[in-house]
C-alpha cells in the first residue's frame, strides 16, 4: 500500500501580522510544522496554533529556525554545529512548553528555511541539528531533505526520520531544492504538481531542472495554504491521492 504524510509550516505569523489560512490548512493535513519564535511566530501565535491542532487531532512537530525575524529565516548564516544546536535546543524548549500544557507531545522536528538547506548540504552542522533532537527526546522523529545530509545524521544518530518532498520546488541533480531566485524554482502548474507528488511516491522518482530523473524518496510532502488558490491546491492533492489508492498518514506511520 502506498502512503504518505502532508505536513504544512504553520504559526507563521508574528504579532498583528498574520501569515497563511492556518485554521483551514490544519483539518486538510496530517503533520503541523509550528514555527518557534526564531525565524517566525510569537508565543500568543504558537499557543493558538497548537490549540487549533490539538482541535483537529492532527500531530505537531516543532519548526526551528534561524533568529532572523525580517528575512523569514530564509537567509544563510554562518554559525558551527554546536551553535546550530544551542538554536535548535531553545525553540524546542518554547514549543513543548505549549504542548506540555495542551496535554500534546511533540512529534517530529523540521527545520526552517536556510538552516533546513544549509542542513541538507552540511554534515556537521546536520548533526549539530540531531544532537539537539536527541538530548531533548530521543523519541522524536526527524524530518529532512529526501536524500541530505540531515537524513544521513539522524541515521547515524539512531533517530527515526522521516524524508521529504516538495510539491512546488524544482530539484537539482544532486536532490536539493532550486534556490527561489532562480527561473523555474517553483512549480507554478497544479496539474504537474500533482503528477510529481503521485510520481514520487509510487515510483521514487523525480526530473530535476535538467530533465534527468533523480531518485528519491517520499515518506511526507510538504504543502503550503498561503491564500485561497493554495488552500484549494491542497484539497486537489488530497482528492488525488486517494484516486490513485495514496493513503494519507501521520509522520509517526512513516518513520524509520
Amino acid at each position: 500500500m502506498y502512503r504518505i504524510d502532508l505536513n504544512s509550516d504553520l504559526g507563521e505569523g508574528f504579532g498583528r501580522y498574520a501569515l497563511g489560512a492556518d485554521d483551514k490548512v490544519i483539518p486538510l493535513i496530517t503533520s503541523a510544522n509550528v514555527a518557534c519564535g526564531y525565524h517566525a511566530s510569537d508565543p500568543v501565535v504558537m499557543e493558538k496554533t497548537v490549540a487549533m491542532a490539538r482541535e483537529a487531532g492532527i500531530q505537531v512537530g516543532a519548526h526551528p529556525g534561524f533568529p532572523d525575524l525580517m528575512g523569514f529565516g530564509r537567509r544563510e548564516m554562518a554559525i558551527t554545529p554546536q551553535e546550530a544546536k544551542a538554536y535548535v535546543l531553545y525553540q524546542l524548549g518554547a514549543l513543548d512548553g505549549f504542548l506540555r500544557a495542551a496535554g500534546m507531545k511533540m512529534q517530529h522536528v523540521k527545520p526552517h528555511g536556510a538552516l533546513y538547506n544549509m542542513a541538507a548540504r552540511d554534515y556537521e552542522l546536520a548533526c549539530g541539528i540531531c544532537q539537539a533532537v536527541q538530548e531533548f527526546d530521543n523519541g522524536l522523529a526527524v524530518l529532512a531533505l529526501s536524500g541530505g545530509q540531515l537524513v544521513r545524521a539522524a541515521k547515524d544518530m539512531g533517530l527515526a526520520v522521516a524524508q521529504e518532498v516538495f510539491a512546488d520546488r524544482a530539484y537539482e541533480e544532486d536532490g536539493t531544492l532550486v534556490g527561489r531566485r532562480k527561473p523555474g524554482a517553483m512549480i507554478t502548474d497544479e496539474g504537474q504538481a500533482i503528477k510529481r507528488i503521485v510520481r514520487m511516491v509510487k515510483e521514487q522518482s523525480v526530473t530535476a531542472i535538467t530533465g534527468k530523473d533523480i531518485p528519491i524518496q517520499a515518506d511526507s510532502v510538504c504543502v503550503h495554504g498561503d491564500g485561497e488558490k493554495a488552500l484549494a491546491f491542497v484539497q486537489k492533492i488530497r482528492e488525488a491521492l486517494k484516486q490513485e489508492g495514496i493513503q494519507v498518514c501521520p509522520l509517526k506511520e512513516m518513520v524509520g
